[in-house]
C-alpha cells in the first residue's frame, strides 16, 4: 500500500515536471516572439501601421510657358484629369481592374500593365492608370465612386498650343514619361505619369520647364475617410523660355508654304539669333499629350511630304547653285580668279571623256565673275572648280563651318557633307577623280547641307566674315517673369577672308535680284534692297519621261538671301522639296518673309479698306509687285 502511494506520488511529480516543462516552452516561444516584434521587426511593423493610416495626394506642378521674342505666348497650359489609384485600399485588384475597363471603356491590358509600372513605390501613393481622360469619364468614377475603392480622379496641368501648328518641330510637345525614362540619371525626383519634353524646345529645355511636384500627406480611416492633414508641401511651376522667334514671321512664312514640303530658317546676321525655324507640313503636338489616335498616326506615316521630320534641322539637301557662293570666294582667296576674268560659255564643258552640262543649253557667252552669280552660269564654276580641287573648295566651306553640326542646342542636329580627297578615301577606299570636283563646284556630287547651315553660310557672307553660333532661345525667365539667365551671341569663327572679296560676292548676290536676267527677281522688295543666290538641286542624277512627273523624282528648289543690301539685318534660307526651281519656288516665299519682318518694324497703322488687287494677300501682308524678269529655268545638272 506504501509503495503504491509513493509509485503515484513520483509519476504526479513528473507529470507535473512534464507539464512545467511544456508552459515553459510555451512561455518561451512567446517570449521570443514578442522579443522578434517589438526589437527586431519595430521599424517593418511601424511603416506598416503607417501605411494603413496614411495618404498621399500629389499635387502636380505646371510647365513653363514658352514665349516668342516679342513675349507672346506660344505654349501655356490647361488642366487635365487623370484616373489614378491608391493600392493599399484595393482589396481585390484584378475586379477592380475589370470594372474600371468595362465603365470607362479603357483597355485593361493597359491599366494592368500601368499598374504594375507603379506598384514598386508605397502602397499609399496613387498610381496613374490612364492620363487625360475625359468629362464623360470623370463622372462615371464619380457615379460610381462607392464601387470603386482606392479610385481617385487627379487634375494636372498638360500643354496648351495658343497657335496650333505654329512652330510644331520647333516646340515639341509632351508625353508621359516612359519606364525606361524613369530609370535614367536625371529623373529621379520624376514619378509614374508625370509628363515630359519629348523633342523640340520642351525636350531640350525639360529641366528648366518642368518644375517641382508637391502634395498633401493626410490620415485617413478604414473606409479611407480623410481625418487630418500630416504635411503639405507645394508645386513650384517651372521657369519659363523665351524664345528668338519672331512669331508674326514663323506665321508669315508657314502661310507661305501653303501645302509644299520644305524647310525655312531666317537669322539675325549680326547675332545668330534664328529669327524663324520653319519645317512645312507640321504637325497637331496637343495630339501626342494623350494617346495619339491610330487614323492621325497613320495619316502621319503614310503622308510623302513627311511631317513628322524636322526639316530644318535634320534635313540634308544637296545646296546646288546656291554653294557657288563658297566656290566664287574660294577662287578669289587662292588667287584663282579675279572680278575681271571671264569664261566663254557655250552650254557645256568637255572634260576628258563627260560633257558637263549649263542649265542654260544655248550658253551665256562671256561670263565674269558678276554674270556667274546673277545668271548662275555652270559652265563658269565647272572650270573654276577645276582649277581650285575639291580640297580647297572644301578647306573654304570648313572657315564657314560648314560639314559639321552649328550647335543650335536641339538634339539630333545634322552635320551636312563637304567631301575631300581623304574623306573618299576613308570612306570608300577610292582615290578622288578630277571629274568629281565640276559638281561639287555647283553644290552637287556628294555635297549636302542642312537649311540651318544654308542660312549661317549667306549670314556670314552678310556680315563679311563672322561665323555666329545659330541659337534659339533669349532669356530664361521665372514664374514672376524675373530674368534668371541670358543668353548672348557666341562667334565659333572667322573666315579669315577679306572684306573686299565678300564684297566682289555680295555684288553678285545683289545682281541676281533686281539686274535684268537676274535668277532671283520673285524676291525682289520695292523698299528694301535685297541680295540672294537661287539654287536648283538634283534628286535623281538622270529622269526618263516615266519620272519625270513624279514627285519624288523632281528637283529641290533653294533660295538664300539677306536684306537689306547696305546694312546686313536678316539672312534667310529656303528650301522647297521637289519645288524644282529655286526663282520661281523658293524666292517668293524668301521675299515674304523678309516683307513680313521688315513690316514687323514699322510703327502701327490705321487700317485701310482693301482693293481688288489685295484679296488673296494674307493678313498683315502687303501684295507684291511682280518682278519683271522671267524665271530662267530649270537649272538641271549632268
Amino acid at each position: 500500500m506504501q509503495q503504491r502511494f509513493v509509485r503515484e506520488i513520483m509519476e504526479m511529480k513528473h507529470r507535473t515536471l512534464l507539464l512545467s516543462f511544456v508552459v515553459g516552452a510555451i512561455f518561451f516561444v512567446l517570449m521570443l516572439r514578442l522579443w522578434h516584434l517589438q526589437i527586431l521587426s519595430v521599424d517593418d511593423y511601424r511603416n506598416m501601421s503607417e501605411n494603413n493610416r496614411l495618404r498621399f495626394v500629389p499635387i502636380a506642378s505646371s510647365r513653363g510657358a514658352i514665349m516668342d521674342r516679342n513675349g507672346s505666348v506660344l505654349v501655356s497650359n490647361r488642366p487635365s484629369f487623370s484616373l489614378a489609384v491608391v493600392p493599399q485600399e484595393v482589396m481585390d485588384k484584378e475586379s477592380l481592374l475589370d470594372q474600371l475597363a468595362e465603365l470607362l471603356g479603357l483597355d485593361r491590358s493597359e491599366l494592368a500593365g500601368r499598374w504594375e509600372k507603379g506598384k514598386g513605390r508605397a502602397k499609399y501613393y496613387p498610381i496613374v492608370l490612364a492620363s487625360n481622360i475625359n468629362r464623360d469619364q470623370v463622372d462615371i468614377i464619380e457615379e460610381n465612386r462607392l464601387r470603386l475603392p482606392g479610385v481617385e480622379v487627379e487634375m494636372k496641368p498638360v500643354r496648351e498650343y495658343s497657335s496650333g501648328i505654329l512652330a510644331a518641330h520647333l516646340l515639341g510637345y509632351i508625353s508621359e514619361i516612359s519606364e525606361d525614362e524613369l530609370n535614367r540619371q536625371g529623373y529621379e525626383d520624376y514619378n509614374p505619369g508625370d509628363y515630359i519634353g519629348k523633342n523640340g524646345i520642351e525636350r531640350a529645355w525639360e529641366q528648366e520647364l518642368h518644375g517641382s511636384d508637391g502634395g498633401r500627406q493626410l490620415e485617413v480611416d478604414a473606409r479611407g475617410r480623410v481625418l487630418r492633414t500630416i504635411s503639405e508641401s507645394y508645386p513650384t511651376v517651372g521657369n519659363s523660355v523665351v524664345l528668338t522667334i519672331d512669331a508674326a514671321l514663323q506665321k508669315s512664312a508657314e502661310r507661305a508654304f501653303g501645302e509644299q514640303a520644305g524647310a525655312a530658317v531666317a537669322m539675325d546676321v549680326n547675332s545668330g539669333e534664328i529669327l524663324a525655324f520653319v519645317s512645312n507640313p507640321g504637325f497637331d503636338p496637343a495630339l501626342f499629350s494623350g494617346k495619339l489616335p491610330a487614323d492621325k498616326w497613320k495619316e502621319y506615316l503614310e503622308d510623302k511630304r513627311h511631317p513628322l521630320e524636322n526639316k530644318a534641322l535634320t534635313g540634308q539637301y544637296p545646296p546646288g547653285s546656291t554653294f557657288k557662293i563658297i566656290t566664287a570666294l574660294s577662287g578669289l582667296e587662292n588667287s584663282k580668279i579675279t572680278e575681271s576674268s571671264t569664261v566663254n560659255c557655250q552650254g557645256s564643258y568637255d572634260l576628258g571623256t563627260s560633257t558637263f552640262k549649263c542649265w542654260n543649253k544655248h550658253g551665256h557667252g562671256t561670263t565674269n565673275l558678276k554674270k556667274s552669280l546673277r545668271e548662275s552660269c555652270d559652265v563658269y564654276y565647272y572650270q573654276l572648280g577645276e582649277h581650285l580641287g575639291v580640297d580647297l573648295i572644301a578647306a573654304t566651306a570648313a572657315k564657314f563651318k560648314l560639314g559639321a553640326p552649328l550647335g543650335i542646342g536641339l538634339k539630333n542636329e545634322k552635320a551636312g557633307l563637304v567631301p575631300t580627297a581623304a574623306w573618299k578615301q576613308n570612306k570608300y577606299g577610292k582615290r578622288w577623280f578630277h571629274g568629281e570636283t565640276l559638281p561639287v563646284a555647283i553644290g552637287q556630287g556628294y555635297v549636302l547641307m542642312t537649311p540651318i547651315q544654308m542660312a549661317s553660310m549667306i549670314a556670314t557672307v552678310a556680315n563679311e566674315g563672322t561665323v555666329y553660333r545659330p541659337y534659339l532661345v533669349k532669356r530664361i525667365v521665372d514664374s514672376d517673369g524675373k530674368p534668371l539667365k541670358e543668353f548672348k551671341p557666341e562667334i565659333i569663327g572667322t573666315t579669315g577672308i577679306s572684306a573686299d572679296k565678300f564684297r566682289l560676292v555680295k555684288q553678285g548676290l545683289y545682281a541676281v535680284v533686281n539686274d535684268p536676267g537676274g535668277t532671283g527677281a520673285a524676291a525682289r522688295l520695292w523698299d528694301f534692297k535685297v541680295a540672294g543666290k537661287t539654287g536648283t538641286s538634283q534628286v535623281v542624277k538622270m529622269r526618263d519621261s516615266k519620272q519625270s512627273n513624279a514627285y519624288q523624282f523632281r528637283d529641290h528648289a533653294l533660295f538664300v538671301a539677306f536684306a537689306p543690301f547696305d546694312k546686313p539685318e536678316i539672312a534667310v534660307a529656303v528650301v522647297i522639296e521637289h519645288g524644282e526651281h529655286g526663282g520661281a519656288a523658293a524666292a517668293p516665299i524668301a521675299g515674304r518673309m523678309l516683307r513680313a519682318w521688315f513690316d514687323s518694324k514699322k510703327p502701327p497703322q490705321k487700317a485701310t479698306p482693301r482693293n481688288k488687287d489685295d484679296e488673296n494677300v494674307d493678313d498683315g501682308e502687303k501684295a507684291e509687285p511682280a518682278a519683271k524678269e522671267p524665271e530662267p529655268g530649270n537649272e538641271a545638272r549632268p
